[in-house]
């Protein structure tokens, strides 16, 4: 199977998924009448929307380049994990609302042992489906997918807290915890959802590849284009699951075309294989062009 139908096969899935964990918690809400349980609810409904864009804005983003965007689609993921991010703080302020409401006229726990019960089945199903989707988000680069899992993988962690939190209800007897709970778990889910926002957007800002990845062009470059004199200029940047690399490659000024053509389709291969799925531009130029800062190609 192609990694864009896998891609778009998984984020499908989480559609399915977050249902089925929204519904369980729900019944853990309705069977406990907690507020913890209600928040943990709330972050699940969150999860059905974002795994619904995700799946329209993966399906978008591998739609080949046309005349009205001849440089493709890859953007729509980071559009629709910008969204998430902003769901996601609706979602925190909901909770907060509802926890001081607790917190004011606090009221006693019905069945809260099946409830809990219900709700760890929940986060056991979250926990297995958030390691597969950031795995194979940071494998096939894809944002929509990372942010998804992201998401989930907090919303588990969230379910674990408040777990705890209502042992300790039942434990003490306290009934206010179970409202602070839910605050602390609107804090979590609010830190989440800027934290989504952030990296989406700089993604749309077209950030460059890390260092790593950078190093490793640099090196292939001046590995495969023997017969050139100097790179400069050397540009990444991320759109989506695709990688843009430019830069600009200085040969003798006497070379012919062919020549050169042959250099820059060596280089291009070798890059494919460092960068899998890259697009590459090579500016040739002649050698007055070459820069006091250039990187020299060894012969």
């Amino acid at each position: 199977m192609s990694t864009k139908r896998n891609i778009a096969r998984l984020a499908g899935w989480s559609i399915v998924i977050a249902c089925l964990v929204l519904a369980l918690k729900t019944a853990a809400w309705w069977i406990t009448g907690s507020v913890a349980l209600y928040s943990d609810a709330v972050e699940s409904v969150v999860n059905v929307v974002t795994a619904s864009l995700a799946w329209i804005a993966i399906r978008i983003s591998h739609r080949p380049a046309d005349k009205g965007h001849p440089f493709g689609h890859y953007k729509a993921e980071y559009f629709s994990a910008v969204v998430a991010g902003v769901l996601i703080v609706i979602a925190a302020l909901l909770i907060f609302t509802e926890a001081a409401s607790a917190l004011i006229t606090p009221h006693t726990l019905q069945t809260p042992l099946a409830g809990m019960a219900v709700n760890a089945v929940a986060a056991v199903i979250n926990g297995l489906w958030a390691w597969r989707l950031i795995s194979e988000g940071r494998r096939a680069r894809s944002p929509a997918l990372s942010a998804d899992g992201r998401h989930i993988l907090v919303d588990v962690v969230t379910s674990a807290g408040v777990l705890i939190g209502l042992v300790l209800v039942l434990a003490t007897g306290w009934l206010f915890l179970d409202s602070l709970i839910a605050i602390a778990v609107g804090i979590n889910v609010l830190i989440e959802g800027w934290k989504v926002i952030t990296s989406s957007v700089d993604g749309l800002m077209d950030s460059a590849l890390d260092d790593e990845e950078t190093e490793r062009i640099r090196h292939t470059i001046l590995e495969s284009a023997a017969g050139a004199m100097e790179v400069h200029d050397i540009k990444t940047r991320m759109a989506g699951h695709i990688s843009f690399i430019e830069f600009h490659l200085v040969v003798d000024g006497k070379m012919s075309v062919a020549d050169s053509h042959a250099i820059c389709n060596r280089v291009e291969e070798a890059l494919g294989h460092a960068i899998p799925g890259a697009n590459i531009t090579i500016h040739v130029e002649p050698d007055e062009e070459s820069k006091r800062d250039g990187l020299p190609i060894g012969k």
